[in-house]
């Protein structure tokens, strides 16, 4: 039986006087299950337009590279292994929207990763995925270690 997901939500209804930002932070922890990324960005995106992010954002861009770095993340990082979980972590700004994905896998290269769209990787499904992330998304950063990384859209 696969763990149930745990969410979290904090909404900061007045900013303090150094935040200008109202702030909205969901916290999502997710079982190393590929059956449960549909209902984890149902959950993460559903909250995110609650929030007033556009609709257009979290129906398409937010939802497609949120599954892409959770079905990532368990299959790469956490390697299927149901011991382990993945977190997510949202932060919705009047600004921003900061999506954060961690494994407790060992982590990897992200610059390692080939070019998907080279005429000799064209068939091959290696880096897609990240490939995908980057076009949809106005930034991507990863920690150090390579198993967390952080995509950010800007909110126009």
């Amino acid at each position: 039986m696969t763990a149930p997901l745990r969410l979290s939500v904090r909404r900061s209804e007045v900013p303090p006087p150094e935040a200008p930002d109202r702030r909205i932070e969901i916290s999502l922890r997710v079982p190393t299950d590929l059956g449960v990324v549909e209902e984890a960005v149902d959950l993460v995106a559903r909250h995110c337009l609650a929030s007033g992010i556009p609709p257009r954002a979290a129906r398409f861009r937010l939802r497609v590279a949120l599954c892409e770095a959770l079905s990532n993340a368990i299959v790469y990082g956490n390697r299927m292994d149901p011991a382990k979980r993945v977190d997510v972590t949202v932060v919705v700004t009047d600004t921003t929207v900061s999506v954060q994905v961690r494994d407790e896998g060992d982590g990897f290269d992200p610059s390692g990763i080939p070019d998907p769209t080279s005429p000799e990787r064209l068939e091959m499904a290696e880096g897609r995925g990240l490939f995908l992330i980057r076009q949809l998304v106005d930034e991507v950063r990863f920690n150090e270690r390579g198993n967390s990384i952080c995509m950010i859209l800007h909110r126009a």
